[in-house]
């Protein structure tokens, strides 16, 4: 990517951040934030849990894990500063916020029990999908789960357009690879790939376990 595309994209999500929370919840049918409990319900974390939100955004995801991993460590991972300052004011005592590539994550092989990614996925470029997948499998433990949360196709047409201009950032091959492939592309990373249907209808969840 080039420093102008890069500073073009640092600059775009930094003022995202402002209305970044209330364009998920209208997004997902989710004002009241119950689809972050059932993901981090699903991420299956014991007390003492090392977990990872990747491109945390506000962090909304953070207290959710928090509660589950107490006594653990949660850390919310994203390159946009903006987003940071957003989650501050959302982070437990036992939550950590760090700005970092989701390409190059900052962790040791097999340091963490589970890595949470919420209606962020889509928002990876083109290879860089694969690169943080790649990333993701190596810092999770033998076991670990990767559980991605991500908007179904909505069925509003403004809406859709919107969906799929959002969609385009990846490129037009990736985002036809991944959308509505998801178990199949997760697979050749993880194991045991799961595909979650919500309450809402608006948002769906694949988890992976990394194979020992």
């Amino acid at each position: 990517m080039s420093r102008a595309r890069s500073r073009f994209r640092t600059r775009y999500y930094d003022l995202f951040s402002r209305v970044y929370d209330r364009f998920v919840a209208a997004h997902s049918s989710d004002r009241e934030g119950r689809l972050r409990e059932v993901l981090a319900e699903r991420a299956g974390l014991a007390p003492g849990a090392r977990v990872l939100d990747l491109c945390t955004g506000t962090g909304a995801m953070l207290p959710a894990l928090a509660r589950r991993a107490a006594g653990g460590l949660v850390v919310g991972l994203d390159f946009s500063r903006g987003m940071l300052e957003q989650a501050r004011g959302k982070t437990a005592a036992s939550s950590v916020l760090v700005q970092a590539d989701a390409e190059r994550l900052p962790f040791r092989d097999g340091s963490l029990d589970a890595v949470t990614c919420s209606h962020a996925f889509y928002e990876l470029k083109g290879a860089g999908a694969d690169r943080a997948l790649a990333e993701v499998t190596r810092t999770l433990r033998p076991g670990g789960r990767f559980l991605m949360m991500e908007h179904e196709v909505p069925e509003r047409l403004p809406i859709r357009v919107l969906f799929y201009i959002r969609l385009l950032s990846m490129g037009l091959r990736k985002a036809m690879e991944v959308l509505g492939h998801e178990e199949s592309y997760f697979e050749r990373h993880l194991g045991a790939v799961e595909r979650i249907e919500t309450e809402t209808g608006r948002s769906k969840i694949i988890v992976g376990v990394k194979e020992g």
